[in-house]
């Protein structure tokens, strides 16, 4: 198994956001974590990258233990967060927002093969360039933070509702993109608020709701239970 997160517990100040929170992710596998807003997704996300310290429980990442060592070590390893928002750097250009994905690598010729396929992938990002990254339309700016994450290298890719505020054209080409980068053999742990698409996307998931695992299990049953339906996908 790529990650293993078992018990796992998380507070802010006094509010316990997680709690007993156990699911695990397989190499190359999509998993969706669905629910509610302020359920705990983002916290976990951000526990996994290690931008949250955690209370009890443990994270393991191709069976080393993780949620004892800093952020920076997690990236080497090969676990890339695209947060909620994208957090480009909107003044710099769409290029030099890719080549800042791959600011840990020194192999120079690597990086330069990495950009020039990002933009035989995604040819708006080509096209684009030379310009400022924040002149980018919304749904642009997620590939781009997509493609950035990916010039990591990662073995395991977190992404934070990246369908937040997108026309629905888009969120179709956002699951194209995700497919494509899943069939590149990365796997991915997708936080995302449209349920009815992640559950589409992924081969399973987990229902997260006031931080504790709800229900988990193939998409296809998840998609089959009636809480699920009623309360995330409105049928």
């Amino acid at each position: 198994m790529l990650l293993e997160i078992r018990a796992l517990a998380m507070e802010y100040g006094t509010a316990r956001v997680l709690s007993g929170v156990s699911l695990n992710v397989a190499e190359g596998e999509i998993v969706t974590l669905i629910g509610a807003n302020g359920a705990g997704k983002t916290s976990c996300l951000r526990a996994i990258s290690g931008l949250n310290p955690t209370a009890a429980g443990e994270i393991r990442f191709a069976g080393e233990r993780i949620d004892t060592i800093p952020p920076r070590k997690r990236l080497d390893m090969g676990i890339v967060h695209v947060p909620e928002g994208k957090r480009l750097f909107p003044r710099m250009t769409v290029r030099e927002n890719l080549e800042i994905g791959a600011f840990k690598r020194r192999d120079s010729a690597g990086i330069a093969a990495d950009r020039e396929a990002m933009f035989a992938r995604f040819p708006i990002l080509q096209a684009r360039q030379k310009q400022r990254a924040g002149s980018l339309s919304g749904g642009e700016q997620q590939i781009l933070a997509f493609a950035r994450g990916l010039m990591a290298r990662p073995r395991l890719l977190l992404v934070d509702e990246p369908t937040v505020g997108l026309a629905p054209l888009m969120v179709q080409e956002l699951s194209r993109t995700m497919r494509a980068i899943h069939r590149d053999g990365v796997a991915i742990l997708l936080v995302e608020q449209n349920a009815a698409m992640a559950l589409r996307l992924a081969s399973r998931g987990y229902l997260l709701e006031t931080g504790r695992i709800m229900a988990a299990g193939p998409t296809r049953e998840l998609l089959a239970n009636d809480y699920v339906r009623k309360a995330y996908l409105g049928l």
